[in-house]
């Protein structure tokens, strides 16, 4: 069916097809002429506070969408106050809900063609909830109120965590939960990383690595634990990108070091993941001689195990201990670099 094209000049506009037109200035939901309603990313406005009991709210505008009735666009030019909070109950916790309210009488038959910032109180309760808005009604939460018994000491406090923000169709979406019907190539900030829709699944674009990592490596031995003693050192770093873990371990003993017995092993940064096949990393020990070895990280992995060439001359590796590749004192190092994939 023919529709009038805005903006034509002589043509005239119902509010429903100017909200139609609006829906292409927002985010699409993943419908046919949805929106995604919100604030804009960074506008302090719409911000709810407190000042005593009273409920206020700043200047500030919004995109609230509604299924089948486009994008209402809402601007309050200054701040507004939906009232005083309810006072709290006896024994009961309880969540309160403030909201932006759109009355249509077209849509909603209450008479009405305003907007309007509401305060909704919640039911006291041992597991308060956020009260959900009854009936037709098109609005966008603000923020909720957690009101503290009076045998809790009757405070309150506000959050905002449950205000939308949107963007135009394009933008990277700042949101702690990722959009629920994501084209191709959509990008969304969940506050620690950029990921983008690869029509299948998401993709982390990570920030550049930042330094390395300290974490204290824990050096075990199969039969009696050696121990790096007071003045040795056993210092471990790592880096994380995703599930790519890069470490390294380096010991330096000292006159206190006590060398255990049995095969030498020594605990990951984070559990390996199950690959079906071992990674293998490097080695080398420091000590009369200069040994090169190499480290083995198996399926699910949370240690290492070292391996050395049992004698000079020997191309064999054997399962480093106190003894093997040779006997290690006050002046032995190890070092241990290795990279795997973590769970």
């Amino acid at each position: 069916m023919p529709v009038d094209v805005w903006a034509i000049d002589s043509l005239t506009f119902s509010g429903l097809e100017a909200r139609n037109v609006e829906a292409m200035t927002v985010m699409a939901n993943g419908s046919a002429l949805g929106s995604v309603s919100g604030v804009r990313p960074g506008d302090p406005g719409l911000t709810v506070t407190l000042a005593g009991t009273t409920i206020n709210c700043s200047a500030g505008v919004a995109a609230v969408a509604y299924s089948g009735q486009g994008v209402y666009r809402v601007a309050f030019p200054s701040s507004v106050s939906p009232g005083t909070y309810t006072a709290p109950h006896a024994t009961l916790n309880r969540i309160d809900l403030v909201y932006l309210r759109v009355w249509d009488t077209s849509v909603d038959a209450s008479g009405l063609n305003k907007g309007d910032i509401v305060y909704l109180a919640g039911t006291p309760s041992s597991t308060p909830v956020a009260p959900t808005p009854a009936g037709t009604q098109i609005y966008m939460p603000l923020a909720t109120i957690s009101v503290l018994s009076v045998s809790n000491g009757s405070t309150a406090s506000v959050s905002t965590a449950v205000r939308p923000n949107t963007v135009a169709p394009g933008g990277i979406l700042p949101s702690s939960a990722a959009p629920s019907s994501p084209y191709t190539g959509q990008y969304y900030d969940n506050g620690t990383d950029l990921l983008r829709w690869n029509g299948s699944s998401w993709d982390t674009y990570y920030k550049v690595p930042a330094a390395w990592i300290p974490y204290t490596p824990v050096w075990t031995g199969s039969t009696t634990n050696p121990n790096v003693g007071a003045n040795g050192t056993l210092i471990g770093r790592y880096q994380k990108i995703g599930r790519d873990v890069r470490f390294h371990i380096n010991l330096t003993c000292g006159t206190n070091t006590t060398f255990g017995s049995g095969n030498y092993n020594w605990t990951l940064p984070f559990t390996a993941a199950n690959l079906g096949a071992s990674m293998i990393g490097v080695a080398q020990l420091l000590g009369t001689n200069r040994w090169a070895g190499q480290i083995v990280v198996s399926p699910t992995a949370t240690s290492i195990s070292t391996f050395f060439p049992p004698a000079l001359g020997d191309c064999r590796l054997a399962f480093h201990s106190g003894t093997v590749p040779e006997t290690m004192n006050s002046t032995t190092q190890v070092r241990i670099t290795g990279s795997y994939e973590s769970v």
